[in-house]
């Protein structure tokens, strides 16, 4: 909605906003939302990045003191290959699989 003067039939002026998406067609108010959408993602995707970015500057200045400490890092990075085309192979992903689940065992998670 557009905050806007909505003039009546009148030729008043009122202070109520004016919906825009009723004066347009199907085909445009859906072009609309699709960009909404996409800005909305692109925007979750940038703090993501930054998110991460910020996780992976910590652990990278801190060093592990424990082994569940050193899993955490070793499970993080299994888990970003497991998001590549290369792991989609069903092997793989046993393989990645396993070495998240011995992680979990042997970290006592």
């Amino acid at each position: 909605m557009a905050e806007a003067w909505a003039q009546t039939k009148h030729g008043r002026m009122t202070d109520r906003p004016v919906d825009l998406d009723e004066h347009r067609g199907m085909v445009a108010q859906k072009d609309t939302e699709i960009r909404r959408r996409l800005h909305e993602v692109q925007a979750d995707q940038a703090a993501l990045r930054a998110r991460q970015e910020e996780l992976e500057g910590f652990m990278l200045a801190t060093q592990a003191t424990t082994w569940p400490e050193a899993a955490a890092k070793a499970r993080y990075l299994i888990q970003l290959y497991a998001a590549t085309a290369e792991a989609q192979d069903p092997r793989r992903q046993r393989l990645i699989a396993s070495a998240i689940a011995e992680l979990d065992r042997l970290s006592d998670r």
